[in-house]
Order: structure tokens, then C-alpha cells, then sequence
């Protein structure tokens, strides 16, 4: 196999995704997030990352950590629960014993829920006809129980997207669309210590009005998020005040003499945080949008790789999942391979778009950023074989394979 000419392997937190190729600093990808962030720790617990940091992730399966670690990319998002931590502030309409667990975090600070639940005060400022994601983490209590049920309606309406969560099983039920509500969709996530994750996503009426979040059930509780979106972000605490985690982005690696016009292998291991049906990025450019050489999850929710007016291919695996693609640009020759297997090749003699000099993770022109996970990327200077191309996005063995998807079932 050849050696790659820039390689991305996440392994530092800092103002940079730091490339261990090339040596002198030129692969580097310049970080920015104007705002803290919180990401899994390799202890399995929720860590604060300051300001401007970029944040090594760690991926939790059946509630312990797997894996090496990923840079996390994420949306800007905010956490309208002003009191995302403290369940007996009056913020909430009714109270919850604090101090009885200790919480993902880490520290002793999960509340009790109370049997009848707890709800937020009228939140005006949320807008209930667009889809918007209320989380909270809960364990099961036992002197208490299991369930917990999950509320966002329009306030003081019957107007609601409700679904209830098995706090023993790690599951949950139907998702119930009350009223004028749509687009109801759960998720529950193991983080370990009998903690979960429960999020209820939708849009809770067609009629304007303020949100409302109620956790409902008697059992522990930690940090309760709401923010406008289809899907969960990572955690956002707040003490007083809605707080908003800026967005990432990851941009200038490389210059003219690392990358080949002419012909070249880009290679990434990434995973999308979402089917959110919307363009991200990762890509060579000369900072434009019309010299690129491109592979993103497209608006279709595919797997995608292209240069403009030249070559075009998409897959259809599940881009949640963890992914290794690798695109071959050659005049004549381009190939597309994910996951060992060759999806799409094209012998288009079209000419190619000179002045190659970045590597970033967006459009080529600041746009479309990659909102996901990364765990590699290389670029190579010179068009790999079909062999070279198979083994470079090849799982190495049955349990690297098992791990990094996250499956299960073993």
C-alpha cells in the first residue's frame, strides 16, 4: 500500500483536528466552536470541553465505551430549559428531591422525580409549530419506577407528541401523535450505570403557541434539553439562562504542493449524526465550490462522492453508521468504493479542476459543512488499485467490523 500524504487520525483535543501526516503541521485542520461543548469521555462520562477546543468523542455501546475515539462536528444548537440540571428550581412547575445519584457526569447531583412528574413553566419563546427535541437522562428507581413518559405539547393544549420509555429494558413504545401534533419520532441511548437517554422529537401543533417538556414518572433524572431540530444533539447544561453550543467546523488542511490535480485517492471513516436529508460536506477545493473533489452525505440521506461536471456516485448504506470510503480521481479512471466493495466507476475523460490547495470539512466555499463523526481520513497523491482501494475501506477483521457499526448482537 502506499503511503498516504496527509492522514487524519483523531487523537489530541485543541484548536486543531491534528493530522499525523504530514509531520510538519501542514495537514492540520483549523478548529473553531465559539462556546464550550460536552462529549463522552473515554471514562463513559460526560465531560465539559472548553471553548474553542475541539472535542474527542468516544462512541458507548450497550453502555460502555468502544472504540477509538472520533472528532465530533456538530450544528449550532440551544438548550431553551434555563434550569437543565437543578429539577427543584421554580422554574418547574413542581419539584424533585435532589442529590439522590450519582449522575452521568459523574457527581452526586441526580434528582428524584416525583410519581405525578414535573413540568416546565410556559416556554413562549419556543415555537411548537416546527420540530423541535426534548431529552432528558433517566434510571430506573427501585423505589419507584421504571417508566417514564415523555411529553412535548403545546401549553395548556391537548396538542402533543407523547411517548413512554422502559427504563429496565432500554425501550420504548408507540409514539402517539395527539391533536393537531405530527412527525413523532423516539430514541433511547444506553449510557451506562442504568442511565439512559430518552428524546422525543416532533412538531406539536399547527397552531402557534409556547412549548411545553414534561418528564413524567418516578425515577432518577439529569439533564433535560429541548432545541429546534429533527434529532438529539450532545448535552448543552444550563443554570439560569438558555445556552447555545456554537457551530463546528474544521477547515484548511493542506496547500498547493500536498494535493495532485491530475489524479488521487481521498479516504475518510465518518458517520453522520442524522437522516436529516441535508448536505455535509468533506472535500478538496481551491476554495471554491467549483474545483472540488468531494465525498458527503447528500440531501437524499446517501453516501456520496462527485467532481463537478466529471464523476457522480451515491450509495445507499446507512449513513449513521460507521463508513469507509474512498473516492479515486483520475482522468479516464474513477472509482468508488465503500466498505470494500467497488459502487460506482466511471472512464469520463472530462478534464479535471486545477489549483487543488485545501482540505476542508464543508463545500469548498464555506458552505454545507460535515456535521458527524470522524475517525480517519487520508488523501493520497496518485491513483490506488482496485486491491489497494478494497483493503484501504475493508473492515480488518468480523469484530472491528461488529464494534465500529455499533451492532449489538453479539
Amino acid at each position: 500500500m502506499a503511503k498516504p500524504k496527509l492522514a487524519l487520525i483523531p487523537a489530541a483535543q485543541g484548536d486543531k483536528f491534528y493530522s499525523v501526516l504530514p509531520s510538519d503541521g501542514v495537514g492540520d485542520f483549523d478548529f473553531t466552536r465559539a462556546s464550550t461543548g460536552t462529549r463522552i469521555a473515554p471514562t463513559g462520562l460526560i465531560q465539559e470541553v472548553a471553548s474553542g477546543d475541539s472535542r474527542l468523542n468516544y462512541d458507548l455501546l450497550n453502555g460502555k465505551v468502544v472504540n477509538c475515539p472520533h472528532y465530533l462536528l456538530e450544528p449550532a444548537r440551544t438548550n431553551s430549559i434555563t434550569y437543565s440540571e437543578d429539577f427543584s428550581n421554580a422554574y418547574w412547575l413542581s419539584g424533585a428531591t435532589p442529590n439522590n445519584e450519582v449522575s452521568p457526569n459523574g457527581t452526586l447531583t441526580a434528582y428524584t422525580n416525583l410519581a405525578t412528574g414535573i413540568y416546565p413553566v410556559n416556554q413562549t419563546s419556543i415555537d411548537c409549530t416546527i420540530v423541535n427535541t426534548g431529552s432528558i437522562f433517566a434510571k430506573s428507581n427501585p423505589n419507584g419506577s421504571n417508566i417514564m413518559t415523555l411529553n412535548l405539547n403545546r401549553y395548556g393544549s391537548g396538542d402533543a407528541v407523547i411517548c413512554t420509555f422502559d427504563l429496565l429494558l432500554g425501550t420504548f413504545g408507540t409514539v402517539a401523535n395527539n391533536g393537531t401534533a405530527s412527525q413523532g419520532t423516539a430514541k433511547i441511548e444506553n449510557f451506562g450505570n442504568g442511565w439512559y437517554r430518552c428524546s422525543l422529537s416532533g412538531i406539536c401543533s399547527t397552531t402557534s403557541g409556547g412549548l411545553s417538556f414534561n418528564p413524567i414518572g418516578d425515577c432518577f433524572i439529569y439533564g433535560a434539553q429541548v432545541e429546534a431540530g429533527s434529532y438529539p444533539t450532545s448535552y448543552i447544561p444550563t443554570n439560569g439562562t438558555a445556552i447555545t453550543r456554537a457551530a463546528e467546523t474544521a477547515t484548511g488542511s493542506g496547500d498547493a504542493a500536498t494535493f495532485n490535480d491530475s489524479e488521487g485517492v481521498l479516504m475518510a471513516e465518518i458517520s453522520a449524526l442524522a437522516d436529516d436529508g441535508t448536505f455535509r460536506f468533506l472535500g478538496l477545493s481551491d476554495g471554491t465550490t467549483s474545483n472540488r473533489v468531494s465525498v458527503y452525505f447528500d440531501n437524499l440521506n446517501k453516501l456520496s462522492a462527485s467532481v463537478p461536471d466529471v464523476a457522480a456516485f451515491s450509495s445507499n448504506v446507512n449513513i449513521k453508521d460507521n463508513n469507509k470510503v474512498a473516492f479515486k480521481y483520475k482522468s479516464g479512471g474513477y472509482s468508488f468504493y465503500v466498505n470494500g466493495f467497488e459502487l460506482g466507476t466511471s472512464t469520463s475523460t472530462a478534464g479535471l479542476h486545477s489549483g487543488l490547495n485545501t482540505l476542508n470539512f464543508d463545500f469548498g466555499g464555506g458552505s454545507d459543512d460535515f456535521y458527524g463523526k470522524t475517525r480517519e481520513v487520508q488523501y493520497f497523491d496518485s491513483a490506488l488499485t482496485d486491491a489497494q482501494l478494497e483493503t484501504l475501506t475493508s473492515w480488518t477483521s468480523l469484530q472491528e467490523m461488529i464494534t465500529s457499526q455499533l451492532y449489538t448482537n453479539y
